[in-house]
């Protein structure tokens, strides 16, 4: 079995690549997310694409549900636990919605992935394609990506998706959202005291 050592994990760090449960996880997200938003953004929206009903593809409507109401002046959330952007929703919920200039698109979903990055947090600029590890057609969106690896791709995909371990998904969604807050909080000035997460 593969194993990482100190010198690749944090040269993986540095590449966006972060171990999901890792105890800096936000604030690696936090860094890499705050190193892509350009000069002069006045909005960032949060688009959190997947399933309720599936254990293995609700981690952007967890990360949405964690981050609802936060920051009102400078964020948005579209998709939740409880209004969900799927392979049905997503097309007509998004298209239908104008982006002001100065806005920035942060996508959050969960991918399959190779047994080395198994398990762990993927932070890049550009767009993701969502639902193409399950052969949906779907248009690429966000201006950066966060993507939460949670299985191996391999192609039994579809019955293990229902069965990933909710504890991994709520592990990444947590530490997403608190990265995605921190670097809110730090784009936009808000005093260090200001509240990250609803939760605890």
């Amino acid at each position: 079995m593969y194993k990482r050592n100190d010198m690749d994990t944090r040269i993986s760090m540095l590449e966006g690549i972060i171990p999901y449960s890792h105890k800096l996880a936000p604030l690696f997200i936090r860094n890499t997310l705050y190193s892509l938003i350009p000069e002069g953004i006045e909005h960032i929206y949060v688009v959190g694409i997947g399933s309720n009903l599936i254990n293995g593809d609700s981690l952007g409507p967890f990360v949405g549900t964690l981050l609802q109401d936060m920051y009102p002046n400078h964020l948005t959330v579209l998709g939740n636990l409880k209004s969900p952007l799927d392979a049905t929703t997503l097309v007509p919920r998004f298209s239908g919605i104008a982006l002001p200039n100065n806005s920035f698109v942060v996508a959050i979903d969960s991918v399959l992935g190779s047994e080395g990055i198994v398990n762990t947090i993927v932070v890049r600029e550009g767009s993701l394609r969502p639902g193409i590890g399950l052969g949906h057609n779907l248009p690429s969106i966000g201006d950066c990506s966060v993507m939460g690896v949670v299985l191996e791709n391999d192609p039994a995909v579809e019955s293990s998706l229902f069965y990933t371990n909710l504890h991994l998904i709520y592990t990444m969604a947590t530490n997403i959202a608190k990265g995605i807050s921190l670097a809110i909080r730090q784009y936009f000035k808000y005093p260090s005291d200001h509240p990250i997460l609803l939760i605890s």
